[in-house]
Order: C-alpha cells, then structure tokens, then sequence
C-alpha cells in the first residue's frame, strides 16, 4: 500500500520557484488502481516519478509497504525499484538490437536470475501479452502497439506488485490504445497489481475505479462507482 503525506516537490525555472507538488496526500491500497490527470506541467509525471522512487520529494513522506521511498539509500532505492516496481512509458524505450525475448530479459539481470530462467520467464511473460510468436523479432520489426507489449511484458517479467505506466497509449492510434489498455486492464486483475497509470486521455480515465486530478500540484481523488 502506498501511503503519502504532505508530499511537496518543488524546482527553480531560472529564478522562479516551480511546485510541482503543493502538499499531496493519497493512500493507493493494495491491488488498487488509480488514474492520474491534469494540465501539462501540472504535476502529473512528478507524482508517477515518486510513486516509483526514480526522484525524491522536497518535503513529506512517500510510504510503500511502510518503506519510506523519501528516505531510503540510493541502494536500497534501487532494489526496491528492481524488486517491487514495473515501468511503462510512452516511449518504449526498448534496445533496438535485441529481440523482444532478449529485450524483457533485460529487466531480469538485476535481480541474478539464471539464464535458462530468464529466457523461460520472459517468454511467458510475451505470451502472455500475446506475443508468444514474436520472442525472435527486433523492435523495428514490429508496430507500435507490439512494441508496447513488449514493454509491458518487460515490466511484468520480474512480478512486481506495482505497476506504473505514464502515457502508454500516447504514440497509438485509438484501436491500439484500446487493445493496449485491455491487456493492461486484465493484466491487473490477473495479477493483483497496484496500477497507478498518468493520461491525458479523458475516455481512459472514465475505465478507472479512482482519478486523481492534479492541477497546479494538489490533488483532487474522485470515485468512479461505474468503472
């Protein structure tokens, strides 16, 4: 469970004060699901970038299973992103030499995991985002959209319980960003992950039990009871 209290995250633009977070409180319960939207530079991004240890607030506490993300040493920051925390970005963010067995491999190293083991568990974890036929292919040979399997499968691979995607349909075309957003969706239930997903786009927010709209760095939590 994610607990935070009083986050504030603040930056200098030249010389004015940029708060990116005023004063954020939210609690994400286990095996929850939360949408986060706002205006561009409204703090979206920041907040996914907290929730996921990749930067640190300037003041309040960032509580993951009673781990305070704030305060925890670069290493064991790290291991807790490797362990515990997936990664989908917009951008795939896949090596372009490698194929998408070996590109999911990829977030297995960290953790030691044998080689025989990796290559069973990232192709299981390609088949299940159904691409069980493509484990030899690069990314150039493949679309957008597969390519974007290939990144969730990758963030999946390590069995993290929390999932965290910033804009992942933002490079699709509206029938990929709806094939994209099911597997998501059943991964999540499947696997029982926290998913905490950043978008911009209003339909994908209407599919999301919770929304936290962000403007000018508060948050406002609103229950959706239809989702």
């Amino acid at each position: 469970m994610y607990t935070l209290h009083g986050v504030t995250k603040q930056y200098q633009r030249g010389k004015s004060t940029v708060h990116a977070l005023a004063g954020v409180d939210l609690t994400i319960e286990d095996g929850g699901r939360l949408v986060i939207q706002g205006p561009t530079g409204g703090g979206k991004s920041t907040l996914l970038q907290m929730l996921g240890g990749l930067d640190r607030p300037t003041g309040g506490s960032i509580e993951l299973d009673g781990m305070d993300l704030a305060k925890l040493s670069e290493a064991k920051l790290t291991k807790v992103r490797a362990e515990n925390i997936g990664f989908v970005f917009q951008s795939f963010n896949l090596i372009p030499t490698l194929t998408a067995q070996e590109n999911v491999e990829t977030a297995l190293v960290p953790l030691g995991v044998k080689a025989s083991e990796r290559r069973r568990r990232a192709a299981e974890a390609l088949d299940s985002v159904g691409l069980g036929e493509r484990l030899g292919h690069v990314p150039g040979e493949m679309s957008g959209g597969q390519q974007q399997r290939v990144a969730i499968a990758r963030a999946l691979v390590k069995r993290p319980k929390v999932l965290l995607a910033d804009e992942p349909t933002g490079n699709l075309d509206e029938s990929m960003r709806d094939e994209i957003m099911e597997v998501l969706e059943t991964l999540w239930k499947e696997h029982g992950l926290t998913f905490v997903m950043v978008t911009h786009d209003s339909s994908i927010a209407r599919r999301a039990p919770r929304l936290a709209t962000i403007r000018k760095g508060k948050v406002t939590i609103t229950e959706n009871a239809a989702a």
